[in-house]
């Protein structure tokens, strides 16, 4: 009777440890695609982050571009001279007023009214008289 209850006991111990493989391994499997789809998160987010530093990086370089051009010594003479009205020795400066006092200073073209020709036999009656 006894080897009844070790048997029986053995069995029962054998199908609780198939369960609790069984448990172990859905366990390990949701923890290994929980892991897969936080790495694929993460993958994506790097290549983001890359286009956001390549952007970045030309940025950088244009707005280098613009600083040498910037500092250079024909803007800052161009800035002079449009900006504060500053110029050269021997330079003579001339200010033109507005557009509309210009306007309204020059002459009034003469309005020429438009006269379509002569017909042909008033032209010929002309020649002939």
């Amino acid at each position: 009777m006894l080897e009844k209850l070790v048997e029986s006991a053995k069995v029962k111990f054998k199908s609780s440890l198939k369960y609790v493989f069984i448990f172990l391994f859905i366990f390990l499997s949701l923890s290994l695609i929980r892991n897969i789809i936080k790495i694929s998160q993460a993958g994506k987010r790097i290549e983001e982050e890359n286009r956001k530093v390549s952007k970045l990086e030309e940025e950088n370089t244009e707005l280098k571009k613009e600083i040498g051009e910037v500092s250079s010594e024909d803007y800052i003479e161009k800035e002079l001279r449009d900006k504060l009205g500053l110029t050269k020795e021997g330079e003579t400066i001339m200010v033109l007023p507005d557009e509309s006092v210009i306007k309204s200073l020059a002459p009034k073209p003469e309005k020429e009214e438009e006269t379509l020709p002569d017909p042909n036999w008033k032209r010929w009656l002309k020649l002939f008289l």
